[in-house]
């Protein structure tokens, strides 16, 4: 298990050093006209695993998580609206996990961000929303963080 450690000092010496998990909070997200399609793949090819799944109300998959050893990415459906625009640039985003996603939300309009999805409640029980950058990068900001798997707690 990967630990980080942090340094507690005194006025003059190093004290003790105390190791603390790594707390995820940047995921990468890759968008997929057949995610299920895609999950099987990228675990052919790439060796990633699945780890979680939560089912829209259709009972398709809203929402994938894949691990690769401590890492997870995400994987999702790329809806049809965001295909028209430009199939390139609308694949591949960043989810970070924010606590006040509406005021992160208004922050980010406020310094030119393009929002591109109004922040808005998941089927799997989270707030979200995407904005574009100033060079058209998608980034998604949401409330939801995965647990880390059994094996990293």
């Amino acid at each position: 298990m990967e630990q980080i450690g942090v340094l507690l000092a005194g006025k003059d010496k190093i004290m003790a050093m105390e190791f603390r998990k790594p707390a995820q909070n940047i995921f990468p997200s890759v968008y997929y006209r057949d995610p299920l399609k895609a999950v099987e793949w990228l675990g052919q090819a790439f060796g990633f695993q699945k780890y979680q799944m939560y089912p829209g109300e259709d009972g398709t998959p809203v929402h994938i998580e894949l691990r690769f050893g401590p890492g997870i990415l995400f994987v999702g459906s790329a809806s049809p609206e965001v295909l028209a625009q430009d199939p390139a640039l609308n694949r591949v985003g960043i989810y970070v996990t924010v606590e006040h996603l509406d005021a992160h939300c208004e922050q980010a309009r406020e310094s030119g961000a393009e929002i591109v999805m109004e922040p808005m409640d998941t089927d799997y029980g989270a707030r979200q929303y995407a904005a574009r950058d100033l060079d058209g990068n998608l980034w998604y900001f949401g409330t939801y963080r995965p647990d880390p798997p059994n094996d990293l707690q």
